[in-house]
């Protein structure tokens, strides 16, 4: 009799451990949910993204939070972001950063993120604000670059390089995406100042390197007489070098993209691509989530937290010794 006591001492023993385990466990996930931040970007495929989780990650380090980075395969998924942000706010996050992968289409997964209280933060992408506040929906803060104006930069550039005369495409990104529009409308406002200076093509390669390599390869053979390009983004900019490559031009054609990203930085650095437009988009990460946990603190932010471009070319890189 007293061994069977002692077995069902034992076991009691064991299951008050056990229990007392899985409550102490269940505890300590449902304080790290409490200091999760969630970034949600366009791609991972991107350096420039890379970047900009590099960045959130030193600051989430530094705070001791937790950083969940997600984002569909391509940009121009933007349904699947959808998914994600909404998965994110079931498992309701501490706060939301996204850099939006359509600028009216991401407002529905805002509103949802608003009702669930969550903190929302964009980042590099403004939200269509008259579609926002047609949907009654709020973001704390837009963190990023002027894009109009590095589209200016760009543009200013091609027209010094070329003395204010020459034909000149343009690769655009995804149509509709207000980063593409706003360094598309920069740079025709500063082309349209020169007389001599003519757009003879401006097509989408949605910002993807294959995308820009086709295009370009047919912009080419279409318009032989190109002496520019300008892309709206590096990888397309990257894909048009690999064309102008593959014709075996003679022609010096001056390409331009933006990001300024390493492997543009190294085509300038060769001589293969003239300029591109820097954004830092680590700087983007890291105030990202350093204003990510102000607003989890109930701290005041401001609205808008611009981010510094710059014109990158082969002088400035040897300048800075990269």
């Amino acid at each position: 009799m007293k061994s069977v006591q002692k077995s069902i001492k034992f076991f009691l023993s064991i299951l008050i451990s056990i229990l007392f385990f899985i409550s102490c466990n269940k505890s300590e996930n449902s304080a790290d949910d409490n200091r999760t931040i969630a970034f949600v970007m366009k791609t991972l495929n991107n350096p420039f993204f890379i970047d900009m989780k590099n960045g959130a990650e030193v600051i989430t380090k530094k705070y001791n939070f937790n950083l969940l980075v997600q984002a569909a395969e391509r940009e121009v998924d933007v349904e699947k972001q959808m998914q994600i942000i909404e998965n994110l706010i079931q498992r309701k996050v501490s706060a939301l950063c996204i850099t939006p992968s359509g600028s009216k289409e991401v407002v529905p997964a805002i509103v949802k993120a608003n009702e669930a209280g969550i903190p929302v933060i964009i980042v590099d992408t403004r939200v269509d604000l008259i579609t926002l506040n047609e949907a009654g929906g709020t973001v704390l803060a837009f963190i990023g670059s002027d894009n109009y104006d590095g589209g200016r930069l760009a543009g200013k550039y091609i027209i010094e390089q070329l003395s204010g005369k020459g034909n000149v495409a343009v690769l655009e990104g995804i149509p509709g995406h207000e980063t593409g529009d706003d360094r598309l409308k920069g740079f025709n406002e500063e082309i349209s100042k020169f007389n001599n200076m003519k757009i003879i093509t401006s097509q989408t390669a949605n910002w993807e390197r294959d995308q820009g390599f086709t295009v370009f390869q047919n912009i080419l053979q279409a318009h032989p007489e190109v002496d520019a390009v300008f892309a709206c983004n590096d990888m397309m900019a990257l894909g048009a070098i690999e064309a102008i490559r593959l014709s075996q031009k003679k022609k010096k054609i001056i390409v331009v993209g933006f990001d300024a990203i390493l492997d543009s930085r190294e085509a300038i650095l060769n001589g293969t691509m003239s300029a591109s437009i820097a954004q830092n988009p680590e700087e983007m990460g890291k105030l990202s989530i350093e204003y990510a946990i102000k607003a989890i603190n109930d701290e005041n932010i401001p609205s808008e937290i611009p981010v510094r471009i710059e014109l990158i070319t082969k002088e400035v890189l040897l300048q800075k010794g990269n």
